[in-house]
């Protein structure tokens, strides 16, 4: 193994935003692991090793057995004496009023206080994280943070120049073959002129130059066009402010073969101008695919 190794830790209070936390590295690129049992970490070290593939992991880690503490303090303690492992610890904490207030919310019980009281279970809690609360590098109190401010912070101080950064998807698709369901923002433009009507362009759709001609030189067309790239253009800088890391625009007609590929195509190449962008006509071949299977 050549590369470093970052290799970051999760830990802290129960409900103090851990899984906030998992998704967050997730999104920064991290392999993610979620409270895997100390008997196989050994081996799981030694088969990120052997790859050399993975080069960032996050492990999220329940402190609230003494034997679990135990064997984490000391594989930590190992990696910490490796030069291909960069190691930090983030806890999580959050006043104890707050931890109530998130218990009382979800209606769950705290693990270490199923058949007692909350603050039982969350004193203990804190006794048994004492000492790797101290040891931690960064230690965030979640009290009055919400999820995206949680995740804010996060992305200051993890993300890097190779995280993968905000992208925009933009498809063309037909209504008569469903909306798709992974996407954002949708626009329906059967309101224009269909070139499917007209007989020389029937079989053609718009990536074909005189179909894509047709549909760009009306006015109307026109006219939708330039609303929709300065709405478009106006709040993509809200997004990446939210955290999102994709957005996706589909814009339909009916069969999804002219007017929204014409569309989709153009809009593609102009947002292309600040932010990176991959275009799919996900219908465009469906009508032809029909007629050959016919």
């Amino acid at each position: 193994m050549t590369d470093t190794l970052n290799l970051v830790v999760i830990t802290g209070m129960s409900g103090a935003g851990k899984t906030v936390a998992m998704q967050s590295f997730e999104d920064l690129g991290y392999f993610c692991v979620d409270n895997m049992p100390p008997s196989l970490l050994p081996k799981f070290w030694e088969l990120v090793k052997e790859s050399g593939k993975v080069t960032k992991i996050a492990l999220v880690i329940d402190l609230r057995s003494r034997a679990f503490y135990d064997g984490i303090i000391e594989m930590l303690s190992g990696l910490d004496n490796t030069q291909f492992v960069t190691t930090k610890i983030l806890f999580l904490d959050a006043s104890d009023e707050e931890l109530v207030s998130r218990y009382k919310e979800t209606r769950r019980s705290h693990p270490l206080a199923r058949n007692g009281r909350l603050m039982d279970g969350i004193h203990k809690e804190r006794e048994l994280l004492t000492e790797i609360r101290n040891q931690s590098q960064m230690v965030v109190n979640t009290s009055m943070l919400s999820p995206r401010e949680l995740r804010e912070q996060i992305f200051r101080v993890f993300k890097t120049s190779d995280n993968p950064s905000f992208h925009i998807e933009v498809m063309s698709f037909g209504f008569k073959y469903g909306l798709p369901i992974d996407a954002d923002i949708v626009m329906d433009v059967r309101f224009l002129p269909n070139p499917y009507y007209v007989a020389e362009f029937k079989a053609l759709n718009d990536l074909d130059k005189p179909v894509r001609d047709y549909v760009m030189e009306q006015p109307a067309t026109e006219k939708f066009y330039q609303q929709l790239t300065a709405l478009l253009k106006s709040i993509m800088p809200g997004y990446l402010k939210e955290g999102k890391t994709s957005v996706t625009i589909a814009i339909g007609c009916t069969g999804g073969q002219h007017r929204s590929v014409a569309l989709a195509q153009r809009l593609a190449d102009d947002l292309a101008i600040d932010y990176p962008v991959d275009v799919t006509h996900r219908d465009m071949k469906k009508r032809k695919e029909s007629v050959n299977r016919s």
